[in-house]
């Protein structure tokens, strides 16, 4: 991993451990899905809300056009505007002051980047590139939030242009880099997180119903490890699970006893992420926080709080959420 200041042409080598690697989000859930029985996952089925059945006390999923799911465990993974996260009563995320630019670069001939994360900042801009292949490279753009670039979200185009003129002064490859850009690629969102004291705080667990991903931990991307740390969830509560619940328990056990056996498995998956899903997201936020000041008191103390809680730059890439 490779950091460059360019306001005071300093840059850090970061040794990393293991391998770095960044994947298309399509490629990982297809690859995950094609794994799984046929008919096991339904694409294109927003939720609409979740009620809890009186008389069962296991949840029903209304779809969006009028379908329903009746289910026994219900976790979660729709994302930072979660409807389940809603039912369970947790708090809103917050809003950053930052708008995030993605976006995936094709090079036919081949491009001459390390295949290591590069992070440039200038002023109040960061800039992240990582390759994924040796002729494809995902890239990232942070700029400060303003309502009308906002709303240019829905104009790959303009997103395009917009974010061209942001990078200006920054080195040739990386203009090149966003002018090269697959305009189908480009995304522009508003980021949020979910705060390190609520994650410290809150109750992930109503029933047989829990979060996992970015609707239980949505963070800035700055440290790469939203996906990672989703993929962790799903080890660790899997583990959980299987420790508390047989298959064969889903239809032969009575209800209260199942219910009791979820809740078990969900408070000991809860128990377990939340330390490390709150140091992850502290550190995000704090460098969040280092993009969103004026104030060069707030950066200081900013810059201490990020030396003094985080020593080991990659610290965060070393952690081992166990064995399946």
């Amino acid at each position: 991993m490779r950091d460059i200041w360019m306001d005071v042409g300093k840059q850090q080598e970061i040794p990393e451990v293991g391998e770095c690697r960044c994947v298309k989000r399509k490629d990982l859930i297809k690859v995950l899905a094609d794994n799984l029985p046929p008919g096991t996952v339904r694409f294109g089925s927003p939720i609409v809300s979740v009620n809890m059945d009186r008389e069962t006390s296991y949840p029903t999923l209304q779809l969006y056009g009028e379908k329903s799911i009746r289910a026994k465990v219900l976790i979660g993974c729709d994302g930072s505007r979660s409807t389940v996260s809603d039912f369970l009563g947790l708090k809103c995320t917050k809003l950053f002051a930052i708008l995030a630019v993605r976006g995936l670069t094709s090079y036919p001939n081949g491009h001459a980047f390390d295949h290591e994360l590069t992070r440039l900042r200038r002023g109040k801009i960061l800039v992240g590139r990582v390759p994924i292949t040796d002729t494809l490279v995902y890239w990232f753009v942070a700029i400060p939030w303003t309502p009308s670039d906002e709303k240019l979200a829905h104009d790959p185009e303009v997103i395009k242009r917009l974010t061209s003129s942001k990078v200006s002064g920054f080195p040739s490859d990386i203009m090149e880099m966003i002018e090269k850009a697959k305009v189908d690629s480009l995304s522009l969102t508003r980021l949020r997180h979910r705060a390190p004291w609520d994650l410290l705080l809150m109750t992930f667990r109503k029933g047989t119903v829990t979060v996992a991903g970015d609707a239980m931990h949505v963070m800035g991307p700055f440290l790469g490890q939203g996906g990672s740390a989703a993929l962790e969830d799903a080890v660790v509560l899997a583990r959980c699970l299987a420790r508390k619940v047989r298959a064969e328990d889903l239809s032969n056990c009575g209800k209260q006893i199942l219910i009791n056996e979820v809740g078990e498995a969900i408070d000991q998956y809860v128990k377990e992420r939340r330390k490390r899903l709150v140091a992850l997201s502290t550190r995000t936020y704090i460098t969040g926080l280092l993009l969103e000041t004026r104030s060069w008191l707030v950066k200081l103390v900013v810059i201490m709080l990020l030396v003094i809680l985080f020593r080991d730059p990659v610290g965060h890439t070393k952690y081992d959420c166990g064995r399946l």
